[in-house]
C-alpha cells in the first residue's frame, strides 16, 4: 500500500480528533464490551486446539461473507437480486455478526456514501479521526436510531423490520447452538473470538480504507484500494473502486483484484439463488483511468 503525501495531514487530524474526545456512548454498548472481555479472557479457561482456531476462522469467514453480501452489496446498494426466502436467510446469517440491525446498517451506509468524507458522514476518519471511524460511531448515542427514510425499499418487509428491531436474536441463536454442539470451547472460539475478529476487520474499512492504500479513481472522497484489506474482508478492500461505482456487485474490477464475496455470489447465481448481478460498465472501469492517481 502507498500512502499519499496528503495522508500526513489526515493522520494529524485523526490524532486531534482523538484528543478532543468522542460523543457519549450508549449503555446499549455494554454487550459490545462484554463480548470483547469474553474473547480475550475465556480462551485461557478452555483447552486449546488448532481445531478451535479453525472453527473461529470458519465462522469469521461465513459471517464476513454474509455481511459483505447481505448488508453491504444487497441491502445498501441493491447490486443483485434474490428471492424473499433467500433474502431472509442471507440477512439472518449476517445478523449473527452482531453488527446491529440490517436496516440500521444499510441506512447508515447509504448516508456514508451521500456525504463521504464530508461533514455529516457517519464514520469518516477524515472528519472525526481513527477511533470514531473504527468503533466510536457504532457505540455512540447519536447514531442509535435507524434512518427509516433512507431504507424504505427494504423496510416494506416485516421480517426484515423484525430482525432490525431484534437484531441480537440471530447471534444468540448461534451462540446457544455452538454451546449445545461443542460446549464452552465452541462457544468461546466459534462465537466470542470469531465475533470480535469479524467486528474489527469489518470496521477497518471505515477507519483505514480512507487513509491508506492506492487511489485509482479521482473520487470526491479519500477512498483507497488495499489488497490486504480486500483479502481480510473478502473483497471490500477495493474501496476506491466501490466509491467510484457503488452499483457494482463486483468490487475487484480487474482479474488480479481478489473479490471472494463476488466469486461466491457468482457461484450462487449459477444455481439460481441470486441473479442480475450488476457489473461495472467497461467505460467506468477503463475510461477514467487516464489522469487518475494509480
Amino acid at each position: 500500500m502507498i500512502v499519499a503525501p496528503r495522508d500526513n495531514a489526515i493522520l494529524m487530524q485523526t490524532a486531534t480528533s482523538v484528543q478532543r474526545g468522542l460523543p457519549p456512548w450508549s449503555w446499549k454498548s455494554l454487550p459490545f464490551v462484554g463480548v470483547h472481555a469474553a474473547a480475550f479472557v475465556m480462551p485461557f479457561f478452555v483447552p486449546f486446539s488448532w481445531g478451535l482456531v479453525l472453527l473461529a476462522l470458519s465462522f469469521y469467514w461465513l459471517r464476513m461473507f454474509a455481511v459483505t453480501a447481505a448488508y453491504h452489496r444487497y441491502l445498501s446498494h441493491r447490486t443483485f437480486k434474490t428471492s424473499r426466502i433467500f433474502q431472509f436467510i442471507l440477512v439472518f446469517v449476517a445478523c449473527t455478526s452482531m453488527q446491529k440491525g440490517p436496516l440500521w446498517w444499510a441506512a447508515h451506509h447509504r448516508r456514508h456514501h451521500r456525504l463521504s468524507d464530508q461533514e455529516g458522514d457517519v464514520h469518516s476518519p477524515v472528519q472525526q479521526g481513527f477511533v470514531w471511524a473504527h468503533v466510536g460511531w457504532i457505540l455512540a448515542r447519536d447514531w442509535e436510531e435507524t434512518e427509516w427514510k433512507a431504507i424504505q425499499d427494504f423496510a416494506k418487509y416485516p421480517e426484515l423490520v423484525w430482525m432490525n428491531n431484534w437484531h441480537a436474536v440471530p447471534g444468540v441463536v448461534l451462540a446457544v447452538s455452538l454451546y449445545l454442539a461443542g460446549g464452552l470451547p465452541w462457544l468461546v472460539w466459534g462465537f466470542f473470538v470469531s465475533t470480535v475478529i469479524n467486528w474489527h476487520i469489518t470496521f477497518m474499512i471505515n477507519s483505514l480504507a480512507h487513509v491508506f492504500g492506492r487511489r485509482r479513481y479521482p473520487t470526491k472522497d479519500d477512498s483507497r484500494n488495499s489488497f490486504i484489506l480486500a483479502i481480510l474482508t473478502l473483497g471490500e478492500g477495493w474501496h476506491n473502486n466501490h466509491h467510484h461505482y457503488q452499483s457494482s456487485t463486483r468490487q475487484g474490477f480487474f482479474w488480479w483484484e481478489v473479490d471472494v464475496t463476488y466469486y461466491i455470489l457468482r457461484a450462487m447465481a449459477l444455481v439460481g439463488l441470486v441473479w442480475d448481478l450488476r457489473e461495472p460498465p467497461a467505460n467506468v472501469v477503463q475510461g477514467k483511468l487516464r489522469g487518475a492517481a494509480a
